[in-house]
């Protein structure tokens, strides 16, 4: 066993024994462990597939460096259906965060909680408890918001008292101003998207709030797990835990789960035990993929690969919601961050090594020429600058400013659009790695466009009420093998008809840019010639859908693959097992409208306050209601 934190007070029984067995150390999981141990007389197992987040996990701009890091992300690849044509492969990179904070380590940080409509529709259809006013309190348990004079806040729906920081870059970027004010002049009004009111079907536009405090990443590991409670007796941490299955006995006709089974870095596997539950936040993936390894899920498809089933659940690891957006590019010179301003922010070592201008070795730096050397102290100067004040271009993921609205072709209890804008280009690298797109295939000129001093902006177009959905599936009985995961976009031809409008709302929104200056759209070659599209026309539909089909991309938010009502119940209980919660954001009945790590860490507080209640744990504050 590798123990960050080795207490874990009063085992009982032989071996390992907890009250509570936590799988996965993400965004809910760390959340759950962190309450339930507020209760000293309680003991808690929190397993982590990963290990500590990296050092660069901490610095909000170097987000994209770590996707596709074994460190860190599980590296898996989806079959994107409908989508994907023109990806490497046809295989879509899913990001998964694999260290403690999991995936809240991982994003790009935006913190959007969803439309009131969107929980209000959960507890219509079943999900009793889930409503908007119901989860409120758990969103302000969480957040510790930080005042910015950049937004508009609605006081009533925030807190400033929670672990988790919440706050707008600093300083602010003209673009991203500028992104807010276009969008009010297309008819999106700028607001607070996390108020208790999201601008009826017009929408609202912010710059963005994001998981960040000073200037850092506020992961659930940094915000609930770091420092003092990782060293509380009664918890203990146990990571590089590749959890392999649920223990579930049948006691008398009744099924019950009684612990998991890991498997350690060396090949060792390890029982743990648990007293009171065993509750799973291995994420959307990782979640039905646990239950399957147990044999809960589709008898046949269990059956199929070898494993006997305990519970026949057919809807485990299905309805697997995800958002799609498509990057529309845009020349903005002097308005985009390049390439090499985000190196400077970065620090010198970024401009070390066999292709970069300074030597590998800092001992070396005194042969440099008086540029080099201006150019190593001012990388130093600005890394030390956001290290020691959270100030500068390092403090952001560049996801900067939003927009939500309706483009009334339907979902009327929420919005169904979404905007971002990220004012930078990338380079070639990060579009083979992390989006597995060609640039030559993209761009007729990907070295200029892509060029280090290259000044563009993204708008990114993302329907966020998709109606296709996918599946996770085993390809073995191996449970050190990958899912499969489809992803099915497009299959239900809805979604790409609300893309199309999407894509055209984003349009408008660069076409009121304030003072213009930004380029026309910027269209792959093969795909203008076939439609016969001259740069700086209006594209037709065809040609947008056909840009959907090739260039759309995930933005990681999948959901719904253990769902309230399928899988589980109202209260995260597994139906047909005993002692056995889900808690991530594979429960949510539907896709929430806008980025989904908010809610699932509402989802950890929740779930905390449920299991909480039922076994008599006293946590520090109960918000909810008593049912």
């Amino acid at each position: 066993m590798d123990h960050i934190t080795s207490g874990g007070g009063s085992h009982r029984g032989i071996g390992p024994t907890f009250d509570f067995v936590v799988v996965g150390g993400g965004s809910a999981g760390a959340v759950i462990a962190a309450r339930l141990s507020e209760d000293p007389s309680v003991t808690v197992a929190l397993l982590e597939a990963g290990g500590p987040p990296p050092a660069a996990e901490l610095m909000p701009l170097a987000c994209a460096s770590l996707q596709t890091d074994p460190e860190a992300d599980w590296t898996f690849t989806a079959d994107s259906g409908n989508a994907g044509l023109g990806l490497l492969d046809g295989r879509m990179v899913v990001p998964r965060g694999k260290m403690l904070g999991g995936s809240s380590g991982l994003n790009y940080m935006a913190y959007v909680r969803g439309h009131p409509g969107d929980f209000d529709t959960w507890a219509a259809e079943g999900a009793t408890g889930w409503s908007y006013e119901e989860v409120l309190a758990f969103f302000k348990k969480s957040e510790g918001m930080a005042p910015s004079g950049d937004i508009a806040v609605d006081t009533g729906a925030h807190s400033t008292e929670g672990p988790l920081g919440v706050s707008v870059r600093s300083p602010t970027l003209p673009a991203a101003h500028q992104f807010v004010e276009a969008a009010a002049a297309a008819g999106i009004p700028a607001g607070d998207y996390n108020g208790r009111e999201r601008g009826g079907p017009a929408g609202l536009s912010s710059l963005a709030q994001t998981t960040t405090k000073d200037g850092k990443r506020s992961s659930t590991y940094h915000a609930f797990l770091e420092g003092d409670v990782e060293q509380r007796d009664n918890l203990t941490v146990i990571t590089h835990a590749h959890v392999i299955r649920v223990l579930v006995d049948d006691e008398a006709g009744t099924l019950v789960a009684r612990g998991i089974e890991y498997q350690g870095p060396d090949g060792t596997r390890t029982t743990v035990t648990a007293i009171n539950e065993v509750v799973l936040s291995g994420g959307s993936v990782g979640s039905p993929q646990l239950l399957l390894l147990s044999g809960i899920g589709p008898k046949a498809e269990l059956e199929s690969v070898g494993i006997d089933c305990v519970l026949d659940a057919p809807d485990v690891g299905k309805h697997l919601k995800d958002h799609l957006e498509v990057g529309l590019s845009f020349d903005a010179p002097g308005l985009g961050v390049s390439m090499a301003q985000l190196g400077m922010a970065m620090g010198a070592q970024v401009f070390r090594g066999p292709n970069g201008p300074l030597p590998e070795d800092p001992a070396d730096d005194n042969a440099l020429p008086p540029e080099l050397l201006a150019l190593r102290d001012e990388a130093d100067r600005q890394l030390m600058e956001w290290a020691t004040t959270g100030q500068g271009l390092a403090s952001s993921s560049l996801y900067d400013a939003v927009a939500f609205f309706s483009t009334g072709l339907g979902d009327e209890h929420t919005h169904d659009g979404q905007l971002a804008m990220v004012p930078c280009g990338y380079d070639a690298e990060l579009f083979r790695r992390n989006f597995r797109i060609d640039p030559s295939d993209l761009y007729d000129d990907p070295e200029t466009i892509l060029s280090p001093e290259a000044q563009t902006i993204f708008v990114l177009a993302n329907p966020v009420q998709p109606r296709s959905e996918g599946e996770i599936v085993l390809t073995s009985s191996d449970p050190m093998a990958e899912p499969d995961i489809k992803m099915n976009y497009f299959d239900d031809p809805y979604d790409l008809t609300v893309m199309v409008a999407v894509m055209r709302k984003a349009l408008d929104v660069v076409a009121h840019w304030p003072g213009g200056g930004i380029g026309p759209l910027r269209v792959a070659k093969n795909l203008a010639e076939r439609h016969g599209h001259v740069e700086g026309d209006e594209p037709t539909d065809a040609l947008l859908e056909d840009i959907a089909r090739h260039f759309s991309l995930t933005v990681y938010h999948l959901t719904s693959t253990c769902r309230i009502g399928s899988v589980v119940d109202p209260t995260l209980k597994v139906m047909g097992i005993e002692r056995l919660r889900v808690a991530d954001a594979s429960v949510m009945p539907n896709v929430v409208s806008g980025n989904t790590n908010a809610a699932s860490i509402m989802i950890g507080e929740k779930a905390a306050e449920m299991i909480a209640r039922e076994h008599q744990v006293e946590l520090a504050e109960f918000v909810g209601a008593v049912s």
